[in-house]
């Protein structure tokens, strides 16, 4: 393999000239094409470490390029080169499989980092790698689908959004992505956007300089900057505010970012990774959430199953757990009847992932022997399913009595089952919690002590 070796494919003389010499002192070597029937003769011959092509060539365009690599060479990183501003291409580049995009006018600085990230890329590796802390366990054909996904998209700087239901592996997939690609040995940054205070946004996306505003005691660096160099995990990005959508939209598009208090940008590499679990197409159409922004982040959906879509996987997931918690708390790893693993076949989880978890957790705590049976799990029977990712609302009524019997109590544990699902939904956020339940907090603090909640 030649993967010290760049292909060039641009019909102005001047550009290719400029390109061969910013890459040639890189002490890589480089083979140089004006058209896309040039182009194609050379990739029948040789191979390379990258492809950098414009879009506007005299016989056809860039993207008849990505799609011939993506179909006969896929272990080349394709990069395009767009007019400054043409975001619309840049984006449809990124879909047909193009690693990344650099402007004209061309900054070197921006070129380097592109060639450097490219060429990190492994040229033989297809299997999506792990460490002990990240894991995408799973024998079932969708997981294997996702797995698939992943590895592809590791090797791409487009942004990804990932959708799922609430506690059914969004992180992690996010998480894969950056490690498995050429950013994985910088920064991933986690950030919850509905966690951080609206008044606090800009600064904690931004940083802020000295003296910017009351409280601001020295320079702070903010996660645009933490994340130089590697991946910003935007999680319930729908919660942002529309304010900063817009001040969000100008960081990546111009890949700088200005600091609160300062006139000066601050260039920035990052790439975007975001989730949720609302749908953001109807946030957009409800006019919650930004079509520019959408576009922007939603180059590449990847979608997370719900664990209800792949039951079979159950069992591997609850002896993974059971063994990450024995290592947590230095003890025998516990041991699942087969009543037990029948009964967690058969629920729903509508919290996914996290639920089974802490399910297995209490679980623990409750058994005997260190054997955990069916009645440790304490499972509720659904009265319902989940709607539209909604959690669903649940009861134990095994015994009528509870429903008949003692009706106060019977709603109360109604009650409890409600709110456990909403906190669960929201990641335990009051706020939140209590306007998805149609609640004032005051209300919601008073049921969480009732209720033993707290």
């Amino acid at each position: 393999m030649s993967n010290n070796r760049v292909l060039i494919i641009d019909d102005e003389p001047d550009i290719r000239e400029l390109l061969e010499i910013t890459i040639n002192r890189m002490g890589l070597d480089t083979d140089s094409a004006e058209s896309v029937s040039s182009a194609l003769s050379y990739l029948k011959t040789t191979d390379y470490g990258l492809c950098l092509t414009d879009m506007k060539l005299p016989d056809g365009d860039g993207l008849e390029i990505i799609k011939h690599i993506q179909q006969h060479c896929p272990h080349i990183p394709v990069a395009m080169v767009t007019a400054f501003g043409s975001t619309e291409i840049a984006i449809d580049a990124l879909k047909a499989g193009a690693f990344d995009f650099v402007n004209k006018p061309i900054n070197i600085d921006r070129l380097r980092q592109l060639i450097d990230a490219a060429l990190k890329l492994s040229q033989s590796t297809e299997q999506v790698n792990y460490d002990d802390q990240v894991q995408l366990l799973g024998d079932t054909q969708i997981i294997e689908s996702l797995r698939d996904k992943v590895s592809k998209l590791s090797r791409s700087q487009a942004p990804v959004y990932i959708s799922g239901e609430s506690g059914s592996g969004k992180e992690v997939v996010a998480r894969l992505i950056h490690a498995n690609g050429p950013r994985g040995s910088h920064p991933f940054i986690p950030v919850n956007c509905g966690a951080i205070p609206s008044e606090l946004m800009e600064s904690e996306f931004f940083g802020h300089t000295k003296g910017s505003f009351t409280g601001a005691l020295e320079n702070k660096q903010g996660l645009f900057e933490a994340a130089n160099g590697g991946s910003l995990f935007l999680d319930e990005v729908a919660d942002l505010p529309l304010l900063m959508q817009v001040k969000l939209l100008r960081a990546i598009q111009e890949k700088a970012i200005r600091k609160v208090g300062s006139n000066d940008e601050v260039p920035v590499d990052v790439r975007i990774l975001s989730a949720t679990h609302k749908n953001l197409a109807e946030e957009v159409d409800r006019e919650r959430f930004r079509r520019d922004l959408f576009y922007r982040i939603n180059v590449i959906e990847v979608k997370v199953p719900p664990l209800r879509e792949r039951k079979n996987d159950i069992p591997l997931l609850a002896d993974f757990a059971l063994s990450k918690l024995a290592w947590e708390w230095k003890i025998d790893k516990p041991q699942l009847s087969d009543e037990a693993i029948s009964a967690l076949t058969r629920y729903s989880f509508p919290g996914n992932v996290r639920e089974l978890e802490n399910t297995l957790e209490r679980a623990y705590t409750l058994c005997e022997a260190n054997i955990i049976r069916e009645q440790d799990l304490q499972l509720p029977v659904s009265t319902g399913k989940p709607q539209n990712g909604e959690p669903s609302i649940s009861a134990d009524i095994d015994n009528p009595k509870n429903a008949f019997g003692d009706l106060e109590g019977y709603l109360e544990a109604i009650e409890t089952q409600i709110i456990k699902a909403a906190l669960e939904e929201t990641r335990w956020n009051k706020t939140a919690a209590a306007e998805l339940l149609g609640i004032s907090f005051r209300q919601l603090r008073y049921k969480l002590k009732k209720n033993d909640l707290e």
